[in-house]
């Protein structure tokens, strides 16, 4: 454990206070192939399993991963030590190949982003209690089978375990008709965690970000029996990448930079008002800078930008060059805190972990990882 380590750690728009410190880590049957800090962990369920478990009834019922926090962080003066620790590099959106270069004149919302469903591990999955959501992105992968999200949105710290039955829903939308919409692009379950050290065993939210391996996925309808009970009919739809395509990766580029957030916020803010259902996907666009040190994080190396985005939003990317035209960039950050900067008791900041060539680390693990 070393000097930043903290007992007590609330994440953002996220899931969980932790009584005690972290002492060990999760490891997959061939994490070996990934370097020492990243933890790589296979899922406990296969991908029929997650994906039936996940009724029209429990999407709906289930709750942004933030319980009765207070999330609230006040402004401070920026930390200024986010930033480059190397040469920049980036990997180039897939999806692309056939858009249309003309302009387009409003923000086309991106096929890649979607809704996250998991339960809480060691929970009664039967529990409504357990049923959690966040949100998050197809990024490129050498296997089009990778998610970006928060690691908040897939690592509970509170057990030391990985989350349940996770699933990624892209485009998820929910529609007014008996569930109409929840899944036009299909379903795809988890079958690889892949996130940073730091953040598994140490709880630094500098590192609050998470790839995840993904099944080929599942369309799925949804009917009732003569029980009245809901029933999947299920067909496979292929890759991920294939079926809706994947953000651009970015590491080590500028800590000032332009950028659009996407994602699903559904959360109070602290006064009580809720301005979002979670039920469509919202935007946010503004130029990012260097955040505050936030101890209660363990947060040195964030950067923000102005965004009222609540609880639901976390794991959403942070796109930049984004085209409306292709609905695509890169990915160089997710949403992580919300910020109460002039202390109104209203969020108007979101920030995300600098990506750095750490970053690169966890995200190349990933993006060159088979799966079914």
């Amino acid at each position: 454990m070393n000097s930043r380590a903290r007992r007590l750690t609330i994440p953002l728009t996220g899931v969980l206070m932790i009584a005690g410190v972290i002492g060990a880590t999760t490891t997959g049957a061939d994490a070996g192939t990934a370097p020492k800090d990243v933890v790589s962990s296979q899922a406990s369920e296969t991908a029929t399993q997650a994906t039936s478990f996940w009724s029209p009834e429990r999407m709906r019922k289930a709750t942004d991963a933030t319980g009765d926090l207070d999330l609230s962080v006040k402004g401070g003066k920026a930390s200024g030590a986010a930033g480059p620790d190397g040469p920049g590099g980036s990997v180039p959106p897939i999806g692309a190949e056939g858009a249309k270069s003309s302009k387009s004149k409003q923000v086309n919302l991106p096929n890649t982003v979607g809704r996250v469903f998991f339960t809480l591990p060691g929970a009664n999955p039967a529990d409504p209690k357990s049923w959690k959501y966040c949100s998050g992105s197809s990024v490129q992968g050498k296997y089009r089978n990778v998610v970006a999200t928060s690691a908040h949105c897939v690592y509970d710290v509170k057990t030391n375990q990985f989350y349940d039955n996770w699933i990624f829903i892209p485009s998820y939308w929910d529609g007014d008709q008996a569930w109409d919409g929840k899944n036009p692009y299909g379903i795809y379950a988890a079958k690889w965690f892949n996130a940073h050290d730091d953040f598994v065993v140490k709880e630094d939210y500098d590192y609050d970000y998470a790839f995840v391996n993904v099944h080929s996925g599942f369309k799925v309808n949804w009917e009732k029996d003569k029980d009245n009970k809901w029933n999947p009919v299920i067909k496979t739809v292929g890759r991920l990448g294939d079926n809706v395509g994947g953000q651009g990766f970015a590491w080590n580029q500028k800590v000032k930079n332009a950028v659009f957030s996407f994602g699903y916020p559904a959360g109070l803010h602290p006064d009580g008002d809720k301005p979002y259902s979670g039920r469509t996907m919202k935007w946010c666009y503004g130029k990012t800078g260097a955040m505050p040190a936030a101890p209660k994080y363990n947060v040195q190396e964030h950067i923000g930008f102005k965004c009222a985005f609540t609880a639901g939003a976390s794991g959403g990317p942070w796109i930049y060059k984004y085209k409306s035209s292709s609905r695509t960039g890169y990915l160089v950050g997710v949403n992580s805190i919300a910020w109460d900067t002039d202390k109104n008791d209203r969020y108007d900041k979101i920030s995300s972990p600098y990506f750095n060539s750490d970053t690169y680390k966890v995200y190349k693990a990933a993006a060159n990882r088979w799966t079914s």
